[in-house]
């Protein structure tokens, strides 16, 4: 009974952007998911996960959020070291995960779904990757392993329709206001009015 309830579980592998405001949403999809019967795996890059493994009590038991049938993994991101407490270059960030995680994140699914095959049963194969929305290799990966996939957009539905628009508002004139003068620095924008 137990190997067919791990076979018949689903396995979804959940991808967020790897910074503080699109892991802690997509964690806790991860355990809504978990809490309706999917097995979930967690998927951090190196940088993250290392930070999350130092905010762990020391000795806990059974890894993080210590649940049955919920892992993490890591993938690295593809940028040199850097300071531990640091927060990474977002611009370099991107272009990193964008130009070198899919090779590692379809090593990662090919790697479950053989350790699915020799666990009898306990390990269901992945049958979806749930990914951020700026995550796009992601669903690449999925497509590429014959996978169902799904995007999890993190900003509020407000902030997603300033995206959608945005394009909109330069083209006809309306953005930037007019009489507005704007300071640009590296990565910040200031309106002075």
């Amino acid at each position: 009974m137990g190997s067919l309830a791990a076979v018949e579980r689903p396995h979804a592998v959940m991808i967020p952007y790897p910074a503080q405001g699109h892991i802690t949403p997509m964690l806790k999809l991860a355990k809504l998911l978990h809490t309706r019967g999917f097995h979930i795996t967690f998927v951090n890059t190196e940088f993250n996960h290392r930070r999350l493994l130092r905010s762990q009590p020391q000795g806990a038991v059974g890894g993080l959020l210590g649940l049955p049938a919920f892992r993490f993994a890591a993938i690295a991101d593809g940028l040199p070291p850097s300071d531990r407490d640091a927060t990474q270059d977002t611009v370099a960030l991107s272009y990193s995960t964008m130009t070198t995680c899919l090779p590692r994140l379809k090593e990662l699914i090919i790697k479950l779904n053989e350790e699915a095959r020799t666990s009898g049963g306990a390990l269901p194969p992945v049958t979806c990757v749930v990914a951020d929305g700026t995550m796009c290799f992601a669903l690449v990966a999925a497509r590429e392993l014959g996978l169902r996939c799904a995007t999890f957009w993190a900003p509020s539905a407000c902030g997603f329709m300033g995206y959608c628009y945005y394009k909109g508002l330069v083209e006809r004139g309306l953005f930037p206001l007019k009489g507005i003068h704007a300071c640009l620095s590296p990565g910040l924008i200031i309106f002075l009015v």
